[in-house]
């Protein structure tokens, strides 16, 4: 009958909240990754990995030393946003975090993640502070941004990590390390899959603003970010093309006509300069390539599949979004 108290004292509580970590042939990380996440927290929680048909040994490993993990795979790899909708579909708690492989999580991480949402109902996502692995006190991430230029950028990149101690409102939570309300993922049609990958975080925090939900950034959540894991450098042919698809695709399927008419000089000027870019990097011709196969995504429908449809969308958010636009533009000088 001791025995049986004793258990009951030391048994840990729950959060609520499932970790969803996508995987394609991260062996390198995932162990670490796991055994950060798992040793971060006084309290239990799920933690899924979905893997896109690894080939390293990934799956073995997974089952051979993390069998309190549960593992859904595919047969191919079929992208990042394919990957984590499977694990919130088979999640059974009211929030999901995101985790990139290429991480290592600090004390806390997910029940900070979990207090920023709980604190304030109006908020759809909590970023974390992503730190870069090689270097814990520079930022890799403190919140993403998007601007009328058509540009994604992460906030505080590169800067030192003092700086970005206090919560704020942010454009969207960067998916590599993200808490998500899984209702509201849910109202919105979960992420698009026709991104593959890059850009679908910032997609689905422009659907949940055009319903009028708020995104928050967490410095109490750190983590540890190696980045380029899956892709292998920060300029490629993979990233390059599919970085240029998904920045016509993005506003052409989720801008109200107002917004696109008001912006289409703006995203033609950035799809422009990024040109010029790229053609010094000698990728132009792949860069004009990815933005001819992003037209063809929208001129064949395909945006519909991941329209958002939770709400009809009013002027004053239009208004209100057009000017988080401009002043995002700008407001990168000084983040």
């Amino acid at each position: 009958m001791k025995a049986e108290t004793n258990r009951g004292k030391t048994q840990k509580n729950r959060i609520n909240a499932t970790v969803i970590i996508p995987n394609y042939n991260g062996i390198r990380y995932l162990r670490d990754c796991l055994r950060s996440l798992l040793d971060c927290e006084e309290a239990v929680f799920p933690v899924i990995v979905v893997d896109n048909g690894s080939g390293d040994g990934s799956r073995e490993m997974l089952r051979n030393e993390f069998s309190q993990v549960r593992l859904i795979c595919f047969a191919e790899n079929r992208g990042f946003s394919a990957a984590v909708n499977a694990g919130i579909r088979a999640a059974n708690t009211p929030y999901v975090i995101l985790l990139n492989n290429d991480t290592i999580v600090e004390k806390h991480f997910v029940s900070r993640l979990c207090g920023a949402l709980d604190a304030d109902g109006r908020y759809f996502s909590a970023g974390a502070r992503m730190v870069t692995m090689a270097d814990p006190d520079i930022i890799d991430d403190a919140g993403d941004f998007y601007c009328v230029l058509g540009w994604a950028f992460a906030r505080g990149k590169g800067k030192r990590r003092e700086r970005y101690q206090r919560p704020c409102d942010i454009f969207a939570a960067c998916g590599g390390a993200a808490a998500y309300r899984k209702g509201i993922l849910e109202e919105l049609g979960l992420f698009d899959e026709a991104y593959f990958a890059y850009l679908e975080d910032i997609d689905i925090a422009f659907r949940a603003r055009l319903c009028g939900y708020r995104n928050r950034f967490e410095p109490g959540a750190v983590v540890r970010h190696a980045g380029s894991a899956s892709s292998g450098s920060r300029y490629n042919e993979f990233k390059i093309r599919l970085s240029s698809r998904n920045n016509v695709y993005l506003p052409g399927k989720n801008m109200p006509p107002l917004l696109l008419c008001l912006n289409l000089p703006f995203l033609l000027t950035g799809f422009f300069v990024k040109w010029l870019f790229f053609v010094k990097k000698g990728y132009g011709r792949l860069y004009l390539t990815g933005l001819a196969e992003g037209l063809k995504m929208l001129s064949h429908g395909r945006w519909k599949a991941g329209k958002q449809t939770c709400c009809p969308v009013s002027l004053p958010v239009c208004i209100r979004l057009e000017g988080e636009l401009l002043f995002n533009l700008f407001a990168r000088l000084f983040w």
